[in-house]
């Protein structure tokens, strides 16, 4: 049977997401108040507390419903960058789960949809120093692990390392979006606060999704 993804997994998703935020929330907005606004972590912890807030509130019973409760309360909650770029991400991921629950391929394909969500969103490309510097090469990761046959948790894996190597990847960027580009050169020498919560968001799909089929 494949691996499947369904609501009560996609909670223990969101719940971890929110964990690791309030765990890095100081170290999130460090990174923000070098390169940013110096609001990344408390907005991003804001949303997420809001987001555990209104599942246990009203638990979702689809897969679909659940990402678009997130989206919705992201975007609702969340100044700044992040609620949008968040927010769209789960939108959209929403968009494109359809049933109740998402297979392995299902739930690639409604990240790969979050992640065009937030490239249109953003208008911003991998190498201009966001967020799409880890989900890009998450999303490139899971889908050819994937197709290459390798199950669900070891596809995670693999995104959650492609996320962290973008990550860190982005310490010598010279940012061309948002705040950042304001700093020109000064910007390098930093880890994109955008694309360092992507990294958590990605380690906690791969300690949560896998083995539930």
């Amino acid at each position: 049977m494949a691996d499947t993804v369904d609501t009560g997994a996609l909670t223990a998703w969101v719940r971890e997401f929110a964990r690791v935020v309030a765990d890095q929330r100081d170290a999130l907005t460090q990174l923000d108040s070098a390169i940013g606004d110096a609001d990344h972590g408390a907005n991003l912890d804001r949303g997420m507390s809001a987001v555990v807030a209104a599942l246990d509130d009203a638990p979702p019973d689809s897969a679909a419903a659940l990402l678009k409760t997130v989206g919705m309360t992201l975007v609702s909650k969340v100044g700044g960058a992040s609620g949008p770029l968040y927010g769209t991400l789960f939108l959209r991921m929403s968009g494109a789960a359809g049933g109740p629950e998402l297979d392995a391929d299902g739930f690639g394909a409604a990240l790969r949809a979050g992640l065009e969500g937030v490239r249109a969103r953003g208008k911003a490309e991998p190498g201009d120093k966001t967020m799409l510097d880890a989900l890009v090469p998450a999303c490139d990761a899971l889908d050819a692990a994937l197709t290459g046959g390798t199950e669900l948790a070891g596809a995670l894996r693999a995104a959650a390392v492609a996320a962290a190597q973008g990550r860190d990847a982005t310490v010598p960027m010279v940012a061309r979006k948002g705040r950042a580009s304001y700093l020109g050169e000064r910007s390098a020498g930093h880890a994109d606060p955008g694309a360092t919560s992507t990294a958590l968001l990605l380690e906690a799909a791969a300690a949560t999704l896998a083995g539930h089929g």
